[in-house]
């Protein structure tokens, strides 16, 4: 049974719970990149209530995984021992991360263990959810003295990102990007850089999917963010030039992840109807905390998964913690933060003479239970049922028919 929720609108399917399991997971996923942190600062980033926080934490207090004190909560990992003769001002290295980041958290804790590692002091700043938030964190922390940055700015659209290049290329200490490319050509391109290889990850997905015999596909991303971004983009390059492919559309996964319009009826259509336009057998869904939404929905709208519609996610953060968990493109969150910070290391040790580095790591494919070959329709699925009944002009709207062999 589900209790403590938080409620979110998916494709305009109403309402739908996010399971206790899930948050207790991002809690401790949270308190473990930052070592510690205040409840309230939970609550808030995860849109519930301190009370319901301060419970989570009890329980997982109890299991032994975090400890708790006043209005406080610890890792119980143990720290990592620091160089001898202890840390100066000068070791603090800032880093600037969106708040309400549930992905950016495997990257944190990454870049964390690699500071201890190195005995750099890691001064952490959450940047609010309004354009530009970075900048006036950033010229806070190089006013306290960090001689390095790790910066991971939101830039919730193409503008948003244009307009922070220019002070990015200005500053005057070590700076790397983590899970962001600034555009070609642009002030900051020559900035250091390390992110995930999203191309090749949409790739994996596709991949996976046309290799199980699947033909008609509907990608489902945000578009809110510079790898939303880079995943529509591949997605619709990939499949594009797929000689396999029969059809396939993208769509934004809600109303509310996308920046970049104007948008096509098609690309703002609830996924059930456009499931049944395209008469998709597979999806593949960004990020996957909404895809665990959507799907909750489809079960709802009598869609079994696998058996009518497979789904690959992508991003990995919580699909591993579905009830039949999500085969998933993983990719090398915590690794991105620990290689960007052995970078920044690197360059505070040894000075600005090398050339800048882009590096690209690559994503792996979790392959779970959400996918399996497609074996055309059964007999008696409740989804061919609902075929019957557009056939018959009786069909119920939330049904979606994904049956139709290719």
């Amino acid at each position: 049974m589900m209790t403590g929720i938080v409620q979110t609108n998916i494709s305009g399917w109403g309402k739908v719970r996010e399971p206790v399991d899930l948050r207790r997971q991002r809690i401790l996923a949270a308190v473990q990149a930052r070592g510690a942190a205040r409840v309230r600062d939970l609550a808030d980033e995860l849109q519930v209530s301190v009370v319901t926080v301060r419970r989570d934490v009890e329980e997982l207090t109890r299991e032994g995984r975090l400890r708790r004190g006043h209005g406080v909560v610890r890792s119980t990992l143990p720290a990592q021992e620091v160089l001898s003769g202890g840390l100066s001002e000068g070791d603090r290295v800032a880093v600037v991360v969106p708040e309400r980041h549930s992905y950016l958290t495997e990257t944190l804790h990454g870049a964390r263990t690699a500071l201890e590692e190195a005995g750099m002091r890691m001064a952490l700043h959450i940047a609010p959810q309004v354009t530009g938030a970075e900048r006036p964190l950033v010229e806070r922390a190089l006013a306290d003295g960090a001689r390095g940055l790790l910066l991971a700015p939101r830039w919730h659209s193409r503008a948003a990102e244009d307009a922070d290049h220019g002070w990015l290329a200005a500053l005057d200490v070590p700076t790397v990007l983590m899970e962001r490319r600034p555009r070609q050509g642009s002030a900051a391109h020559a900035l250091d850089s390390v992110c995930s290889d999203h191309w090749y990850g949409a790739h994996l997905a596709v991949e996976h999917l046309v290799g199980l015999g699947h033909r008609r596909i509907v990608f489902a991303t945000r578009e809110d963010s510079p790898t939303a971004r880079t995943l529509r983009a591949a997605f619709t390059s990939i499949a594009g030039a797929h000689p396999l492919l029969e059809e396939w559309a993208w769509a934004l996964i809600s109303p509310q992840a996308g920046r970049e319009g104007p948008y096509t009826a098609d690309e703002t259509a609830g996924l059930p109807r456009l499931l049944r336009r395209v008469r998709a057998t597979a999806v593949v869904l960004h990020s996957d905390v909404d895809a665990l939404m959507v799907v909750q929905q489809l079960a709802d709208d009598a869609v079994r998964v696998p058996e009518d519609c497979s789904v690959v996610a992508y991003d990995d953060v919580v699909a591993a913690l579905a009830t039949s968990p999500l085969t998933a493109v993983s990719p090398p969150k915590a690794e991105v933060g620990r290689v960007a910070a052995e970078l920044l290391v690197q360059r505070l040790r040894e000075g600005g003479e090398r050339p800048a580095r882009r590096v690209e790591l690559l994503p792996r494919l979790m392959v779970r239970g959400s996918t399996r070959a497609w074996r055309g329709p059964l007999e008696g699925t409740a989804a061919q049922s609902g075929t019957a009944r557009d056939d018959a002009g009786r069909s119920d709207a939330a049904t979606v028919d994904v049956t139709t062999p290719n």
